[in-house]
């Protein structure tokens, strides 16, 4: 049930920045529904399908792309009404990085996956979906941002919850570990400018 919530969470989240992104693109209705349904369930599906869960998430119960239909209604005819939606998108962005990230490990630990997969399908889970969502509206993927920490925060609260599963019987405080630290780093990197060192070229020796 926690990571049924948590799956939906996610979708809910995800489908709201989907939109906003969608709302920058000045898209019409039906792409709003579009790219909203596929920020919202990219990553879980690509999840599933790896994990060979049967059927996947959306496919066995559609709900949450009604939620995701629901969310880009809402965006549609409130988006105008923000100040800055780019600031919007990247914390719900955020938000649902964390979400996915533990919905993501939490499903490859209910499944007894060695602790590498468990930490791959969260990372998966968690920035799949939105690199989906940039690529389609041609905006430059928060993934690949120099030196923001968005796939290591992912990394890093999957694998925290990884770590606190060895403490906590309870299932939902390595879930609570992982959302905390992915957020935490995440939110970290918008606000003080954490960043990971850049490559930069340098002359070669003579």
């Amino acid at each position: 049930m926690t990571l049924l919530f948590l799956d939906y969470a996610s979708v809910l989240v995800f489908a709201l920045s989907g939109a906003m992104v969608a709302s920058r693109a000045q898209l019409d209705i039906v792409g709003f529904f579009f790219v909203a349904c596929l920020t919202a369930v990219g990553g879980g599906t690509v999840r599933d399908l790896l994990l060979d869960r049967n059927p996947v998430f959306w496919v066995g119960n559609p709900t949450p792309l009604a939620v995701a239909c629901l969310a880009a209604l809402l965006v549609f005819f409130t988006a105008h009404l923000l100040e800055s939606r780019y600031r919007a998108i990247e914390w719900l962005d955020a938000i649902a990085l964390a979400v996915a990230v533990a919905a993501g490990a939490g499903v490859a630990q209910s499944l007894d996956q060695a602790p590498a997969i468990v930490i791959v399908m969260g990372v998966a889970t968690g920035t799949l979906g939105g690199l989906m969502r940039d690529v389609v509206c041609n905006e430059v993927p928060m993934v690949l941002r120099q030196g923001e920490l968005y796939v290591t925060a992912a990394f890093a609260g999957a694998a925290a919850a990884l770590i606190a599963s060895t403490f906590f019987t309870e299932s939902f405080a390595p879930l609570l570990a992982c959302i905390a630290v992915t957020f935490i780093l995440r939110a970290g990197s918008l606000v003080f400018g954490w960043r990971l060192p850049v490559y930069k070229a340098r002359p070669p020796r003579q």
